[in-house]
């Protein structure tokens, strides 16, 4: 085969009429001319994307949530530029994508139901902003940290650092959780249980002491101390104290628990152990019924005559 035989054999295939959309024909060079182009705007989407938070919102010292919100808008403005524009060097114009809308429309109403719910859950989380990135949510009882809002799905890292993806309907139709929305201030709560022998003063001032001696405690609200209620065995108390960040809690909290114990000790305040009252009774004989007595007494009066 000679070179004009190749060539040629490459222009008819790439000028082969694979179908037509309201009289538009569709080629293999059109197909793979789109697709071209298409790769090449989602690469532009990304590489924008990733300029816009280096260069100017890290620059402007934009919050984190926002900056990956206004970034990933423009990635998506810019796939759907290239979106139309593909189509237009194919050669079909925008009142030809009826026909395909009408083809997706089919579709969505067969299989994708749970595609399209989570698509557009995921326009709803990136323009309202229920959730955004470096936030703590707790979804579907999994606590974690939103480190990714994808067009489909959200990634959340949990606290003992497993990744999980979580569809975006999740996040719009169910109830969540979300620790850091507008505010990271987190008020922490500490209950203890101290004996009834103790000084109710001295309680309330280890307790205090423990709040003012931890330097992650803000001191504005400043912390309280509450009696929430007489227990079985024990006064149950509640230490109240506010944290700047709620992702720091578990590790406050058991600085907190540790700094409880040690001054209780130091001021000789007791924690009780569970206390439970087990009364005893002496064995008490029961009366016989008539009935009983008068069976027993035939039987012995039978027993006599023989």
């Amino acid at each position: 085969m000679s070179w004009e035989e190749f060539f040629s054999y490459i222009r008819e295939v790439l000028n082969f009429q694979l179908f037509a959309i309201s009289d538009v024909p569709v080629t293999t060079a059109s197909i793979l001319l789109f697709f071209l182009l298409l790769t090449f705007f989602i690469v532009v989407g990304i590489f924008a994307r990733r300029a816009i938070n280096r260069k100017i919102f890290r620059r402007f010292h934009i919050d984190e949530g926002t900056s990956y919100t206004l970034s990933r808008i423009t990635q998506y403005i810019i796939i759907t530029i290239g979106v139309l524009i593909s189509f237009n060097f194919v050669g079909i114009n925008l009142s030809s994508l009826t026909v395909i809308f009408g083809l997706l429309s089919v579709g969505i109403g067969f299989g994708l139901q749970n595609v399209t719910s989570n698509f557009i859950s995921g326009l709803i989380i990136l323009f309202e902003r229920p959730i955004s990135v470096g936030d703590r949510v707790v979804v579907n009882e999994i606590e974690g940290d939103v480190i990714e809002i994808n067009i489909r799905s959200t990634m959340v890292r949990t606290v003992n650092n497993i990744s999980i993806v979580v569809p975006n309907s999740e996040f719009v139709s169910k109830d969540v959780i979300n620790y850091s929305h507008g505010d990271p201030t987190y008020r922490l709560d500490v209950d203890v249980g101290v004996s009834y022998d103790s000084d109710l003063d001295t309680v309330l001032k280890a307790l205090n002491e423990v709040a003012a001696n931890n330097s992650n405690v803000m001191r504005n609200p400043e912390p309280e101390v509450h009696l929430i209620e007489f227990g079985d065995s024990s006064w149950n108390m509640q230490l109240r104290s506010w944290i700047p960040n709620v992702k720091d809690y578990p590790k406050i909290r058991n600085e907190l628990n540790q700094a409880i114990v040690r001054t209780f000790r130091k001021y000789n305040i007791v924690i009780p152990f569970p206390q439970r009252d087990l009364h005893m009774r002496s064995s008490v004989k029961l009366p016989i019924d008539s009935g009983e007595k008068n069976k027993k007494g035939s039987t012995t009066s039978s027993r006599d005559a023989t």
